[in-house]
């Protein structure tokens, strides 16, 4: 069962009120022209596809958020705005994400998960459903072990601490929330419904704390079907953080980056219901832009201590390639939303 998307619409003309100009207010914040997105995107796409092409190559039996899920959101993104993308290598990295699930299929099973539980579960879930995946046994036995994983607590947790995509309980909460409102089987809607319930109370009442938190506070709102105040107020407080230039740092002492500003825009836009055109989001395109650097790729400065060895996937950035990737898939995903959906 998908969370109601009507509170979006009827709220998203309110933003204006919680914390930005619209682009009528602010007629000196110019829109990319359509030309110089698709550049971008265009630029950035080989390098996504080569990253997740040689984790997939190299790690034959992990998937990634970073190398996998968020490359697939953008390569799907971008090909839904009529840029040609390499349709043969998403529909690899696809079936990789759900052979990787299928893998561990008994242990989903058995409520014990896999390397990354409930963050490696929902993110490849996700994955799947940007791949445009149909439910199958893999899927049924993933909502099996996230219906029953930390089943005592009001929320997800991850299992281990790599910020920032790996830290924050509200994004191992979205991520294993949005799997079983994608997944849930009519059978497990019950259980699916009351694990709802209890996350959008323990949301409801916890605050965020930085970046990370706000961004996916917001989007786990928004798939808890939290009422319209609450998701209003979650996207008054993180397009309250954008900075002067643009952009959102994930720290309040660090500058602004990609991976930091295309995470808020693209939650902005499917959660909070920011339109594209909206100075807010014009301006948060700027800093993406100007910050791809000439070859297509984009360099964030990881604050990870690394758990597993280096090994180069394709992206640049040595030591830096995988937040580098992750947030070049949001920045991707970032700019191709501001082109028109391709008619069919």
């Amino acid at each position: 069962m998908r969370p109601s998307r009507i509170s979006v619409f009827l709220f998203a003309a309110c933003l204006v009120g919680v914390g930005t100009a619209s682009a009528a207010d602010a007629p000196g914040e110019v829109a990319p022209e359509p030309a110089v997105l698709r550049s971008a995107i265009g630029k950035s796409l080989p390098l996504l596809t080569a990253g997740a092409r040689g984790s997939m190559e190299k790690r034959e039996r992990c998937f990634t958020c970073h190398n996998q899920g968020m490359p697939i959101m953008a390569l799907v993104t971008a090909q839904s705005r009529g840029i040609a993308i390499d349709a043969d290598e998403l529909r690899k990295q696809v079936q990789f994400t759900a052979d990787f699930l299928a893998k561990n299929r008994e242990n989903y099973l058995a409520g014990k998960g896999q390397g990354g539980q409930s963050d490696t579960a929902g993110y490849a879930l996700w994955a799947l459903d940007n791949g445009g995946w149909k439910p199958d046994a893999t899927t049924t036995a993933v909502t099996e072990y996230l219906l029953q994983w930390q089943r005592d607590l009001g929320h997800w947790k991850p299992q281990s601490r790599r910020p920032p995509t790996e830290q924050s309980l509200f994004t191992s909460s979205y991520v294993a929330l949005r799997g079983l409102r994608t997944f849930g089987t009519p059978e497990q809607r019950g259980r699916t419904d009351r694990r709802t319930e209890q996350v959008l109370a323990w949301l409801v009442k916890t605050p965020a704390e930085d970046h990370e938190d706000r961004v996916f506070r917001l989007r786990a709102l928004h798939a808890a079907g939290a009422p319209e105040a609450e998701i209003r107020g979650a996207a008054k407080k993180l397009l309250g953080s954008q900075r002067a230039d643009g952009g959102w740092a994930q720290l309040d002492d660090m500058t602004s980056d990609a991976y930091a500003t295309a995470t808020a825009l693209v939650a902005l836009h499917q959660a909070g219901g920011l339109a594209t055109t909206d100075a807010a989001y014009r301006k948060g395109l700027r800093l993406l832009l100007t910050t791809q650097l000439g070859d297509g790729s984009w360099h964030v400065k990881t604050r990870s201590n690394p758990v597993q060895t280096y090994f180069e996937s394709g992206y640049p950035h040595a030591a830096d390639q995988f937040i580098s990737i992750a947030a070049a898939g949001w920045a991707t995903t970032a700019l191709a939303l501001a082109l028109p959906l391709e008619s069919r």
